[in-house]
């Protein structure tokens, strides 16, 4: 059901900056039905701000956007799993089907401390753009629990995997809706909630992604989102003539994504300065060799990791970002966590001679932080598009498993570039088309694309 138009008087502040009248009812509709859950609220207005112009040329896709910013369906659950006190603690699971008008529901599971339904409401959100700007066909979605896998034994993450499973396999199928990992969901994670999806429905299927080699898992999805965000900023750097040789490059975080959107821009001739994780970050000034990031790889191969054990470089501890090192930058990629680069980190990187940005997490950067990196002319690639690569393997991991093929990692990772590539020729074509940056017209192609197939698809 789509939100009712809601009084646009009482949110100016959360409607600052927008100027259609149409659209201005519809995001104070969603406001007042959801008027806590901050992050997605943010969600929608990011998304909804750069479609004004569309809404403008095409009026009656403004009722698209009012079926979208509320999911088809959203779960909540409890998961109760033993410690290895013996003692019964409770968490509680999400899945949120925001959109199969394009597909079956796809979009990772995140479990970390602190995750909520505005959370994974913003995260589904996100992902119903993404996914449609691939042109693959997939729907959106997103889950996860507030269960934090570190310091957890690795039996207590499988029994809680175990519980997790038990109640998700209801609502999920390769057909259906077909999870992958996130923050805080590895390979470790995958495998016991695949194990025991098979254990309860009694089939083998594609219903997760991700999945180990060994059981029907590609090759390159560990390093997909990572290797994607490079291709992305290859292909744009080709576009203005450029390429990323001897390009000097700060990313943040320190797991998958970050690891090895590292390795591939070393592969490329770049030179990465700086890693970080949620206690500090380590700077190398001639930038990190292939056998630096393998060893950040394996301090991070099990939750309790932290760079602080990372010999070589300089540590810098107490949460210090590593946009704050004090060194020519070319490109930053934030890679961790939303909201991990404000307005002031901005500033410091712009400060540092920093022109282009390309998001490996999902919405990293505050809309304060995007603002000035406008300003400043900073190409600014939002995580909806330059991220795709995740998703984007993971689609290809299904279509392997539905027809018994395993192609080679040379195969997968061509397909990939090519995807990637295909992406950021989408979100350019729509910049090109309503005079807008490269950001907003991956918000326009994307929309445009689940726009048509909702209108087509009826009141459902």
């Amino acid at each position: 059901m789509a939100p009712k138009k809601g009084d646009d008087t009482k949110h100016d502040e959360y409607l600052k900056g927008i100027k259609h009248d149409g659209l201005r009812a519809v995001l104070a509709g969603v406001a007042d039905r959801d008027p806590d859950q901050q992050e997605f609220l943010s969600a929608v207005h990011e998304v909804a701000k750069s479609l004004e112009p569309v809404f403008d040329k095409k009026p009656e896709l403004l009722k698209a956007l009012e079926v979208l910013c509320e999911p088809e369906r959203q779960i909540t659950f409890r998961v109760p799993w033993i410690d290895d006190k013996g003692e019964v603690q409770v968490n509680r699971g999400f899945r949120v089907q925001f959109s199969s008008a394009l597909g079956p529901y796809k979009g990772g599971l995140r479990f970390r401390e602190g995750v909520n339904l505005s959370i994974i409401k913003f995260l589904g959100f996100e992902q119903t753009f993404k996914n449609a700007i691939t042109s693959l066909p997939m729907g959106s979605a997103k889950g996860g629990s507030d269960f934090e896998p570190k310091g957890k034994s690795s039996s207590e993450v499988q029994r809680f995997c175990q519980s997790f499973m038990t109640e998700l396999h209801k609502y999920i199928g390769d057909r259906r809706d077909t999870p992958a990992g996130d923050i805080g969901v590895g390979p470790t994670e995958i495998g016991y909630l695949f194990g025991q999806y098979k254990r309860i429905a009694g089939v083998w299927n594609a219903a997760l992604t991700g999945k180990g080699l060994g059981f029907g898992g590609s090759f390159i999805r560990p390093e997909a989102t990572g290797y994607g965000v490079v291709f992305f900023a290859e292909a744009a750097l080709k576009d203005r003539d450029d390429d990323l040789k001897d390009k000097r490059c700060v990313v943040s975080g320190s797991g998958n994504v970050a690891s090895y959107c590292a390795m591939m821009l070393l592969r490329k001739g770049a030179k990465v300065l700086a890693l970080s994780d949620s206690k500090g970050y380590v700077y190398v000034e001639d930038g990190l060799t292939e056998d630096q990031l393998k060893q950040v790889l394996e301090i991070k191969s099990n939750h309790n990791g932290s760079l602080e054990d990372f010999d070589g470089g300089k540590y810098v501890g107490d949460r210090a970002k590593p946009w704050e090192i004090d060194t020519e930058v070319d490109m930053a990629f934030p890679c961790a966590t939303q909201n991990e680069v404000d307005e002031e980190d901005a500033k410091q990187l712009t400060q540092h001679g920093c022109k282009f940005l390309f998001e490996g997490a999902n919405m990293p950067c505050t809309s304060s932080a995007v603002e000035h990196f406008e300003k400043e002319g900073v190409l600014y690639a939002p995580g909806k598009a330059s991220n795709a690569g995740g998703v984007a393997v993971s689609w290809l991991e299904m279509v392997q498993n539905r027809s018994g093929l395993s192609w080679e990692e040379e195969e997968v990772e061509s397909k990939l570039e090519e995807i990637m590539k295909g992406v950021y020729e989408s979100a350019k074509s729509a910049a090109e088309e309503y005079d807008t940056n490269l950001a907003a017209g991956a918000n326009i192609a994307g929309f445009l694309k689940v726009a048509d197939a909702v209108m087509a698809e009826g009141a459902v």
